[in-house]
């Protein structure tokens, strides 16, 4: 435990040097999220029919979902695909520890560092927005402690997802067929284009027992005081649940794959 400790400490600081990148980054989501506010302030004017939440809980959940971008797997760790691609990934192989879970040590820094270093910025930019622009407070304490847990839900989900799309590349030359299939379906199936309380009421219904809820709508709807705080360990529970389900999956894939591996290059 303490060499997987040691590794997320090491990726965590490393990660933190890239201001540049972070500064860059909180610009890109400051204006998506304008782009995304403005498309539901047209939507709401436009209709008198009672919507699922309301605009500024709808605002709100945009705000952290764009606050929440770096957490989201919608790419894999491009050192690990690297070595793969170059067939260097038979040093890791040599490692005395699990593969498999220091794969998801470095998922763990690859998936919290760039977000803090974007989110706490972005946050308290759009705090200080025009109400019908920004981003609100949480209607109470409890909501924002619903959030923080719910967020580590959202980011043990998130750390075996992204696991799964660096094992992928074992499966093909270069892997970017796969990593972009699943990124387009976590930034949709997540809430993180749309809110998910605004999809119809069918698609609701699966998208809800999916994983891809348990990264930015959960936390979100929590937050904005949507979800009651009762329900807390209903919902951390399901995000704990499919985290488990996610981390087998990948474990079992990838001793299935080590079994037969063959590596070119080098």
């Amino acid at each position: 435990m303490k060499a997987f400790l040691s590794i997320i400490k090491i990726r965590f600081n490393l990660l933190l040097q890239y201001r540049v990148a972070a500064i860059a980054g909180i610009f890109t989501q400051f204006f998506f999220g304008m782009v995304f506010v403005m498309v539901l302030y047209g939507f709401y004017d436009s209709t008198s029919s009672p919507m699922p939440i309301n605009y500024f809980s709808a605002v709100t959940y945009i705000w952290i979902s764009q606050g929440m971008l770096g957490m989201l797997p919608w790419n894999g760790d491009r050192e690990i695909q690297s070595l793969i691609r170059t067939g260097d990934v038979t040093y890791e192989l040599i490692r005395p520890m699990n593969l498999y879970n220091y794969w998801l040590a470095r998922a763990f820094a690859l998936r919290t560092a760039p977000t803090l270093l974007r989110s706490i910025p972005l946050f308290t930019v759009a705090l200080l927005l025009p109400k019908d622009y920004g981003m609100s407070f949480p209607p109470n304490i409890l909501a924002f402690l619903a959030w923080i847990v719910t967020s580590f839900g959202a980011l043990l989900i998130s750390c075996t997802i992204t696991n799964i799309i660096n094992i992928t590349t074992l499966y093909s030359i270069s892997g970017d067929g796969i990593q972009r299939l699943l990124s387009a379906i976590v930034t949709l199936f997540s809430g993180m284009v749309v809110p998910l309380p605004l999809f119809p009421d069918k698609m609701k219904e699966v998208l809800n027992y999916l994983p891809f809820s348990g990264l930015v709508d959960i936390p979100a709807r929590f937050f904005t005081g949507d979800l009651p705080f009762n329900h807390l360990i209903t919902y951390s529970g399901f995000q704990l649940l499919w985290a488990l389900i996610l981390y087998l999956l990948g474990k079992g894939i990838l001793s299935r794959k080590i079994k037969d591996l063959i590596v070119q290059g080098g």
